[in-house]
């Protein structure tokens, strides 16, 4: 009797023929799956909402989708450590105290009026979106099918699932800063509007052109090598920051140099006159005049755009950059300098932007909501890229101003072993 299992097919001893039947396998492979995208494209020619719920399906799992939170606040000394989204927490807080005022007064809430007000502007405005196509597209008398009422849903579902995405994350709003934190670190939260910055490095340092690339990325900075004679005192770092105080200065900036190359690998960031200090690493650093198609950067104050920072020690750290670049910037040079904070890492680009007229071939600028901007429907921004462009990562805060380890600390990196809950 006849087996009914298939033998598999007998491997060919001819290392040539063998190549062929890899080939050939490799070959239909290839063959199938581009017959079955073909018909994937047919079908979804015919039903658009089958490519609509394929590409809700087919959603990639990152890191960053998989982030996980802490439950809840905890004691206010380990704030720092904490996983929580202030952005969120607010939220809550304003939830609670209208919910607390409706039980009062026995009326509506002034959070829940706005959320109702705007629940209608936007049903207004479907409205009348949808009252503008069908004036186009249909007769007056001829009502929507159920195809179309469900693909607006599906529509609608998809654009409220790209603003919930971290991916899309705005600006970081450091109003939202928690009041602890205001008390536990006054010198960060109130600094001046006109900060003054001096720039130097660590002893026995080359990094001369990399100091002048930071002092023109700083504005209102000054940069004073700190490399000493075989015979001269070599100044600490607490000696500089006492010097540095003395003279109206608000924050020291200290470029590490790498032990094997010429690179840096560090920045340190103090604020005047007692700290705290903050310790970061330096990686990919990349000058202007290496990146392709770059620009000449300009003397003018750049504006600051700060991303994804969501946390007490992610708006701690926003404060610091905000101090370090004021509030008065320069428009009219157009240049923007992005802090962007993802999974604890700190990239830092600068741009000259311009606003020109959308050509026919492109799309309108859409916002987080997945919708287009009103009054920027025929608008277009350009950018380019001025440099340095490099990355920090936050490894220590020290209470004082201190440069060695194994001191007082009020955060300490490589304390977290779990890879999808970040600091900041």
């Amino acid at each position: 009797m006849a087996s009914s299992k298939t033998t598999p097919m007998a491997k060919p001893k001819n290392k040539l023929r063998r190549s062929q039947a890899y080939l050939s396998m490799k070959k239909a492979k290839e063959s199938s799956k581009r017959d079955d995208r073909f018909r994937r494209k047919r079908e979804e020619a015919k039903d658009p909402s089958l490519r609509e719920e394929r590409l809700a399906h087919n959603v990639p799992a990152t890191i960053d989708s998989k982030r996980v939170w802490d439950g809840g606040a905890g004691d206010e000394e380990d704030a720092l450590g904490w996983a929580i989204d202030v952005t969120r927490l607010a939220k809550k807080r304003r939830l609670d105290e209208d919910e607390q005022q409706e039980d009062e007064d026995g009326e509506e809430g002034t959070l829940a009026k706005l959320k109702r007000m705007d629940d209608e502007a936007d049903e207004e405005q479907d409205e009348e979106v949808d009252s503008m196509l069908d004036s186009h597209s249909e007769p007056e008398d001829e009502e929507p099918s159920d195809s179309e009422t469900r693909s607006r849903l599906k529509r609608r579902a998809e654009s409220t699932e790209r603003a919930s995405s971290p991916a899309t994350s705005t600006g970081t709003n450091l109003n939202l800063s928690p009041e602890f934190l205001r008390e536990r670190f006054p010198a960060v939260f109130n600094a001046p509007d006109e900060p003054k910055v001096l720039i130097t490095t660590s002893l026995h340092s080359t990094l001369h052109e990399h100091c002048a690339i930071l002092e023109s990325l700083i504005p209102n900075s000054t940069y004073i090598r700190r490399s000493r004679h075989a015979h001269s005192h070599s100044y600490s770092v607490r000696e500089i920051s006492q010097f540095a105080s003395n003279r109206n200065y608000t924050h020291l900036v200290v470029l590490m140099q790498s032990m094997q190359k010429k690179v840096p690998d560090g920045l340190d960031i103090i604020t005047l006159p007692d700290g705290p200090h903050f310790h970061f690493s330096v990686t990919s650093w990349i000058e202007g005049k290496k990146l392709p198609g770059h620009g000449n950067p300009t003397n003018h104050n750049p504006e600051l755009i700060l991303n994804g920072f969501r946390t007490p020690l992610g708006m701690l750290t926003a404060t610091l950059f905000k101090g370090l670049y004021g509030t008065q910037p320069e428009h009219e040079g157009r240049n923007v300098v992005t802090l962007h904070n993802q999974r604890d890492y700190i990239f830092v680009r600068r741009h000259r932007y311009v606003f020109r007229t959308k050509r026919a071939s492109e799309h309108s600028i859409v916002g987080t909501d997945g919708r287009v901007v009103k009054g920027a429907e025929e608008l277009k921004a350009g950018l380019q890229e001025l440099g340095p462009r490099f990355t920090l990562k936050l490894r220590r805060i020290d209470r004082g101003i201190q440069f060695k380890s194994g001191q007082e600390w009020e955060w300490k990196g490589k304390m977290e072993k779990q890879k999808t809950r970040f600091a900041m």
